[in-house]
């Protein structure tokens, strides 16, 4: 088998084999005889250099015919499961500008593309960008990214110049110096927008200076933060968040709910794609308003309001502390009484003693992270033995593992995969279990 970069199926093409294993090479295509018919002209100039939107060259109805064929192969290949026919997937409506959230890295030496190597520009540039893929200390400088709203365009761009013309230094990935380090960007549907600006150290006159510029040159911006991370990683999970202005959070809404995201709160990337994922959790889930729930891996309760109206109680668990809090507000801000959320790793709060005190769930909704669920988790979801399991995947072999391990207790009823992000080969999957009869 021969991996090959630069190529989309049906490709006749020449390729350069690079590295070979014992049971797979990889190469690259360095001549196209034939182009596919699939084949498109991709429309981002750092295309094949950044590491998104790697299927930029493939049409939209290729891509989601793969993603498709892809929740089958794992869910047979990995999972062993034997499955009902997949309903056709839900494309985006919307296939550029669709992310509500970008992070941008600052470095001191811009990675510098073939056309500029060739050009003689071997100057060091500093970079606002992306990670170059596979190389941690390596930064494409971005002109223009399609993944968000162009006003992220102009923010990322102005705070670069900014930075320059103040000759604020741009982090340095490898002796772990300088003064920039992150740009985070979030924006909802309703037009408010969070800024973040990460430094590596703290110098307070430097600091204001930039972010005084960003609140005058915005002034669209409602919130406002910054972080100071001496670590040698970006993760600001532990980190405390500080407000320059504005408020602490930005406000998401769907139908007539409405949601408060603070900066280390998770909501889906795809604002208008979440509403439709979530519809398919709804129909799903089938409530008739007597149900107990367990919203497992909850964020910031999205799933659990959303569904509010339509069962008796819901407990949301998720081991985020901000985003629990998050939640609490969000119930409260809908005048939602009937859902209680705790804070905690969910393998060790869903135990014996939590199910006596919150009742034995009739449906468990359960959306993790891409790592999939905790062994120990999977356990007491199949003690605690509902009805029905509503399983949310954004990585369908972690999601496949996770129901071969289900599968003596549950069988799979229904499969709906949803595009999320397109360009890429991320796909959402939504599955429904139905506990079996003895």
């Amino acid at each position: 088998m021969i991996f090959v970069d630069d190529a989309v199926p049906g490709d006749f093409t020449d390729v350069l084999i690079y590295r070979k294993k014992k049971n797979y090479a990889e190469g690259r295509s360095i001549n196209i005889r034939r182009p596919s018919p699939d084949r498109v002209e991709p429309f981002c100039e750092h295309f094949g250099i950044c590491g998104g939107c790697k299927w930029q060259h493939l049409s939209y109805e290729k891509q989601l015919e793969f993603k498709q064929q892809h929740i089958t192969d794992a869910l047979e290949r990995i999972g062993k499961l034997e499955l009902p026919v997949l309903m056709p997937i839900l494309g985006s409506s919307k296939t550029r500008h669709y992310r509500n959230k970008l992070e941008y890295t600052f470095s001191n030496r811009s990675w510098l593309t073939k056309k500029e190597l060739s050009d003689g520009d071997t100057n060091e540039i500093p970079a606002l960008g992306f990670h170059v893929p596979l190389r941690f200390d390596k930064i494409l400088d971005i002109k223009k990214c399609y993944l968000q709203d162009d006003l992220s365009n102009e923010i990322r761009l102005e705070v670069r110049n900014f930075c320059i013309a103040n000759e604020m230094k741009f982090f340095d990935l490898i002796s772990q110096e300088g003064e920039m380090r992150n740009l985070i960007i979030r924006n909802s549907s309703v037009g408010e927008w969070m800024v973040i600006v990460v430094f590596h150290k703290e110098d307070e006159v430097s600091r204001n200076k930039l972010l005084e510029h960003i609140k005058n040159k915005f002034s669209f911006i409602t919130s406002l933060l910054f972080i100071v991370n001496p670590k040698k990683n970006d993760t600001i999970s532990d980190l405390k968040i500080q407000l320059y202005h504005g408020k602490e959070y930005i406000i998401e809404k769907m139908e007539k709910l409405s949601y408060r995201i603070s900066a280390k709160s998770f909501y889906q990337t795809n604002s208008l794609q979440a509403y439709e994922l979530y519809k398919v959790v709804r129909n799903f889930a089938q409530l008739s308003g007597t149900e107990n729930i367990f919203d497992l891996y909850t964020g910031t309760g999205t799933i659990a309001t959303f569904l509010s109206a339509q069962a008796r109680h819901i407990s949301g668990i998720d081991y985020v502390e901000d985003a629990i809090r998050d939640a609490r507000q969000n119930a409260v801000d809908n005048n939602i009484s009937n859902i209680s959320f705790f804070a905690g790793d969910i393998k060790d709060v869903l135990n014996d003693d939590f199910i006596n005190k919150n009742g034995k769930p009739d449906v468990i909704i359960t959306d993790p992270p891409r790592a999939g669920m905790h062994e120990g988790v999977i356990k007491s979801i199949r003690k605690a033995s509902p009805q029905k399991i509503v399983y949310v995947s954004c990585n369908p072999s972690t999601q496949a593992r996770d129901l071969q391990l289900l599968n003596d207790d549950f069988r799979i009823e229904k499969i709906q995969p949803v595009d999320m992000f397109p360009h890429t080969s991320h796909v959402e999957n939504v599955t429904l279990l139905m506990k079996k009869e003895i």
